[in-house]
């Protein structure tokens, strides 16, 4: 399959058709939404629209394609329905391809539906970036485990309907022994606690209290919870970069928009050479994270080999080149874009975490040094 270095007009229409859904039906509904807290009404817009079964489509996996232009593409309008669109994706992609017949029929239509809401429960407060580290105990009862311990930093937690939970099962060290469950919100012995964020997206931590889990829970197979985990993550990790990439670009253009009408020093600010040269920096680190982006899902798509590295490559140019974009962009724009409610207030919240969460950039740089020497 041939690497794409520009979108044909079939993706750019549907790009057109996502940006606007997202700015003319799902901007409303974000605004709704309480900060920290699950917004189910536009969860349940993502539904009625689509979007959700474009993600989990009946008849094969999503494409990794077009899972990042979903991502770019309403990023650029609404981050917030992008976040709440991904979050379904990560959480309920384990159930996708890992799930037994009756995991998959009793989950997915409510997902597709926008009626259920998933977590990805995988860090821990001493496992981060190093999954592998998880504490979290499955400790045999008969036929099943009693998970004791604690997740945190999982998005959509304590609020979820359900939630893919890795524990370890088994004494051996690192990612050997590592088990994925599939639990219902409401199992006896779980509960959570919100957390406040520096951007207010429902976040929290999840405590297991001796919390039962049998055979008919666990997701693949035991002690193969590791693949579970980086199966859903090198699919999603290019998409990150995806929705770095929508950030970078709706600053970029709030940007070229006020440097063409501020008046300054005798005219726009796009006729000073630092403004125009800055500019024109980040429209190109922009492009240039969008291709490396788009390389990654389609080389995902093909099946090519390398592609742990090729999309921790796309998860860290995209996301280091919209935190710098973003910044620039309020550089440009002076004291007005730190203003409460200003676009790029809510941008230079938003576009810290990508370089933290699903591996941060340090991790990234990592698995990329690995697969050089594989």
């Amino acid at each position: 399959m041939t690497t794409p270095f520009a979108l044909d007009a079939e993706q750019r229409a549907w790009c057109a058709e996502l940006r606007g859904l997202a700015a003319e039906r799902l901007r409303p509904l974000a605004g709704q939404g309480r900060p920290g807290k699950v917004n189910r009404p536009l969860v349940a817009a993502l539904g009625e629209l689509g979007l959700l079964a474009r993600l989990f489509p009946a008849d094969a996996p999503v494409r990794a394609m077009d899972l990042c232009l979903l991502r770019e593409s309403l990023a650029r309008e609404c981050t917030e329905a992008e976040t709440a669109l991904a979050l379904q994706g990560l959480g309920a992609y384990p159930v996708v391809q890992s799930g037994t017949a009756a995991q998959r029929s009793r989950w997915l239509p409510e997902v597709v539906a926008g009626r259920a809401v998933a977590a990805f429960a995988l860090s821990e407060p001493e496992a981060g970036s190093d999954a592998a580290a998880l504490r979290l105990r499955a400790e045999p009862d008969g036929r099943g485990w009693r998970l004791s311990g604690g997740k945190t930093w999982i998005s959509n937690a304590p609020e979820a309907d359900f939630c893919t939970v890795f524990a370890r099962t088994g004494e051996a060290p690192g990612a050997r022994g590592v088990t994925a469950f599939l639990l219902p919100g409401d199992r006896a012995g779980l509960s959570g606690t919100p957390l406040d964020m520096l951007s207010p997206h429902p976040i929290g931590s999840l405590d297991f209290d001796a919390v039962p889990v049998g055979p008919d829970d666990v997701l693949g197979e035991v002690g193969g919870g590791f693949r579970v985990a980086m199966r859903t993550l090198d699919l999603f990790r290019p998409s990150v970069g995806a929705f770095a990439v929508g950030m970078a670009r709706s600053a970029l253009a709030a940007a070229v928009d006020h440097a063409g009408r501020r008046q300054a020093f005798g005219g726009p600010l796009k006729d000073l050479q630092a403004v125009s040269h800055q500019l024109a920096e980040m429209a190109t680190r922009t492009e240039a994270a969008a291709l490396l982006v788009y390389a990654a899902a389609s080389a995902y798509d093909a099946g090519e080999p390398g592609i742990a590295g090729r999309a921790a490559m796309a998860k860290l140019l995209a996301t280091e080149t919209a935190q710098y974009v973003v910044d620039a962009a309020v550089q440009i724009h002076g004291a007005r874009a730190l203003q409460r409610g200003h676009l790029l207030e809510h941008l230079y919240r938003e576009v810290r975490a990508p370089r933290v969460y699903e591996g941060a950039t340090e991790v990234q740089r990592t698995i990329i040094a690995k697969e050089l020497y594989r």
